[in-house]
């Protein structure tokens, strides 16, 4: 589902630690498999509340409503845009594939051009409709394509936690995500990832925290997260997502994960 895609996402879509840190440990690698594999559901509906932050603090506020579902081992997710005026009937459709040998398919509809776009790898580390959140935090991530270390032990919020780090093994992932490094911590009861700090070019990081999270019928669903981009002290902006009205484990048809569903829209 969408929520465990950002958050693994936040911990794989990264870069380049020194040499001798990364060497892929045994361990660090067994935790990642573990928070890959962690129960998500097989969907999942919402609301979702979009707060975007600039450096004057100024707010911006947009409501979506969102569906995710497991097709086999793939999952599809859509989201349709419902407020404000300006981005009204905006909707983006998602195709996250197993198969490592497949890249992920994105679309998105604008409606002010009535039509359809997909996005194309070169664009994934753009910026998902002006947020901190990129096209590439989108999707989960293949295992095999990183190295793991397990740099120590802390504690998050009261909870053990590891701090772990993450370096693909190709220079394409480094690519299309923007990223060159990322710290991220994991929490060690539910395999869930509450925080990760993710290094840009041009000196810039992006701090992911998850704010609030709450257990359904075993699922661990986040209820509010953030993610703030800084060049050194300085806030260039931030990103609030918070999730209400949340439906785990409903029936929704296929036939809403369609391009022609992103026209047509809620």
């Amino acid at each position: 589902m969408k929520t465990k895609k950002i958050l693994l996402g936040m911990t794989l879509g990264l870069g380049l630690l020194t040499t001798h840190l990364m060497a892929d440990d045994a361990k660090a690698r067994a935790i990642m498999t573990k928070v890959d594999a962690r129960d998500d559901g097989e969907s999942l509906e919402e609301d979702m509340r979009m707060v975007l932050i600039d450096k004057h603090g100024k707010k911006r506020v947009r409501e979506l409503h969102t569906y995710s579902k497991d097709f086999g081992e793939d999952t599809y997710e859509i989201m349709f845009f419902k407020s404000p005026a300006d981005v009204k009937n905006t909707s983006f459709l998602t195709y996250d594939y197993d198969d490592a040998t497949k890249d992920d398919d994105q679309w998105l509809y604008l409606p002010a051009l009535k039509k359809v776009k997909r996005i194309p790898s070169s664009d994934k580390s753009a910026s998902f409709m002006g947020s901190d959140f990129s096209y590439f935090d989108m999707t989960d991530r293949n295992l095999e394509d990183f190295d793991f270390t397990l740099l120590k032990e802390t504690k998050v919020r009261g909870h053990e936690a590891w701090v772990i780090a993450s370096k693909p093994r190709t220079p394409k992932v480094v690519k299309e995500s923007g990223y060159t490094k990322t710290i991220a911590i994991v929490r060690k009861d539910n395999f869930v990832v509450v925080r990760a700090i993710n290094f840009m070019r041009h000196g810039k990081k992006k701090y992911f925290d998850i704010k609030k999270i709450h257990q359904e019928h075993g699922v661990w669903l986040a209820d509010e997260m953030t993610m703030t981009t800084k060049k050194g002290k300085q806030l260039l902006h931030k990103t609030i997502l918070k999730f209400t009205h949340i439906k785990l484990n409903r029936k929704i048809s296929d036939g809403l994960f369609t391009t022609r569903r992103l026209e047509k829209g809620l």
